[in-house]
């Protein structure tokens, strides 16, 4: 039986085939060495972050008293110190500052950020929704310190609000509400319109739709943007720094009354002259550290429960 032959042409081409794949092969291994180099760069510079911050706290929270290794209860329990005290203080006026203005600032924003979100990806057409979802993403990129310019401008600087801990949560409500409603409307996009259909030809009411079957199919992506929306606001300062009063050492509950956070605490003890409490601002950076991993760690859990983009 005879042989195939392979034309000369045949082999011209099989030949530049080779070479090209050749070419895509390098290509593709050093752009995968570029990615792996630049994902390195990333991790290694958060993990260098996170572990100095770690290993600064820990002196903090576990201190050597006379040679021995000690646990140091009064740093959760304690208000923090002013400058030049003996006794540092400790950081439970921050944390209960933090959690309450949160949930405060949670309890206003959550509710209008859901809102926006549902309008915009079940309602919104045309220029309307154009210019509504332009607003948001403004309201996304606004520096945070212009946040707390305003809050001091309308409210304060009017006599409306004293410096307080409302003041400080009405800051962190207008961070959040533009990361809630971003991140909710592209969550609800991903719902299948033939869900929307099967409840619209059921008989069902476009709004009843929406809180029957849109909203439970993505609940675990809903939790999510409201989870990332609140580590980001329990992270900032500059909104915070124009509206508590943030040097108060006094653990308060009173909203209307100054309080601090864990974040003003960080930044006063920080710009101390007393290295006694520069130490204290690592241990309140470790805490907000802890909380901040709190958060993300409840976003992997949600997120692990509810698969909504099947």
């Amino acid at each position: 039986m005879a042989q195939p032959t392979i034309s000369l042409d045949h082999r011209t081409l099989l030949s530049a085939e080779l070479a090209r794949y050749a070419t895509r092969r390098v290509t593709n291994s050093i752009v995968r060495i570029i990615l792996l180099i630049l994902t390195a760069i990333a991790v290694l510079t958060l993990l260098v972050i996170v572990g100095y911050v770690v290993l600064n706290g820990l002196s903090t929270l576990f201190p050597v008293v006379d040679g021995h290794l000690t646990f140091n209860v009064g740093f959760f329990t304690k208000p923090g110190s002013a400058p030049g005290d003996e006794d540092p203080g400790g950081v439970f006026n921050g944390i209960v500052g933090t959690l309450e203005m949160l949930a405060i600032g949670a309890f206003i924003a959550v509710p209008i950020g859901l809102g926006t979100a549902i309008y915009l990806s079940e309602y919104a057409v045309g220029r309307l929704g154009r210019i509504v979802r332009f607003i948001i993403d403004l309201l996304a990129g606004l520096p945070s310190v212009l946040v707390g310019l305003f809050i001091w401008m309308v409210f304060i600087h009017t006599r409306i609000l004293d410096f307080s801990g409302l003041a400080g949560a009405l800051g962190l409500m207008i961070i959040i509400i533009p990361i809630v409603a971003s991140s909710v409307e592209a969550i609800l996009r991903l719902v299948p319109d033939s869900l929307r259909e099967a409840g619209l030809a059921l008989g069902l009411a476009k709004w009843r739709v929406i809180l029957r079957i849109v909203l439970p199919t993505v609940s675990g992506g809903v939790a999510t943007g409201i989870l990332l929306s609140l580590a980001r606001a329990a992270g900032e300062t500059a909104p915070l720094l124009l509206t508590t009063a943030g040097s108060t050492l006094f653990t308060n509950t009173d909203p209307l009354k100054p309080m601090t956070s864990l974040t003003l605490q960080i930044y006063n003890y920080a710009t101390s002259a007393y290295p006694a409490q520069n130490q204290q601002a690592w241990g309140n950076a470790l805490v907000l550290i802890s909380v901040i991993a709190m958060f993300s760690a409840a976003v992997r859990y949600v997120t692990g429960r509810n698969r909504y983009d099947q």
